[in-house]
């Protein structure tokens, strides 16, 4: 049987240019030949190592947005787990494209969403986050909710990248 692997590795070898190393009884190595896959794309440094004072992270508008979004979608809101879920990536996915929108298309900010939906039972909840940012440009927004059935903490992070 290893053997007629070999040699079907061997045939195959000469039509599609793939090659095999025999020691022994067993195969050790495959070598696939270079495909061209086209011209190679070359991008130039921008040298821009700071953003723009027009181009900071909006902070009091992802607030903004932060807020009401969740008066949005949760200002009646009973909580359910299998409904919380589906309504956390929801709340998310709205945030984050709103965000982005905010800040236009000609941004370098990566925009991480974080939103925390739990059951309201009259117990303390803390929510924390650690982060290895540059303060100067790196910033972020966050809101907390809550009612008599859940509370909701969302958090826009905006990591500016170069």
């Amino acid at each position: 049987l290893q053997h007629y692997f070999i040699q079907s590795n061997l045939r195959m070898s000469q039509s599609s240019g793939l090659s095999a190393t025999r020691r022994g009884n067993s195969l050790t190595s495959l070598t696939y030949p270079e495909v061209n896959k086209g011209p190679t794309v070359v991008y130039e440094n921008t040298f821009q190592l700071a953003p723009k004072d027009s181009q900071k992270f909006p902070t009091k508008k992802a607030e903004d947005i932060l807020k009401n979004t969740f008066l949005t979608h949760l200002l009646d809101a009973k909580y359910n787990g299998e409904t919380c879920k589906n309504l956390t990536i929801q709340i998310t996915e709205t945030v984050k494209t709103q965000v982005k929108a905010e800040l236009g298309s000609n941004n370098r900010f990566k925009i991480v969403v974080l939103v925390i939906i739990g059951s309201n039972q009259g117990q303390g909840a803390r929510v924390a986050s650690r982060c290895l940012w540059y303060p100067q440009y790196d910033r972020f927004a966050q809101y907390e909710y809550h009612n008599e059935s859940l509370f909701a903490v969302g958090v826009v992070y905006g990591v500016y990248y170069e």
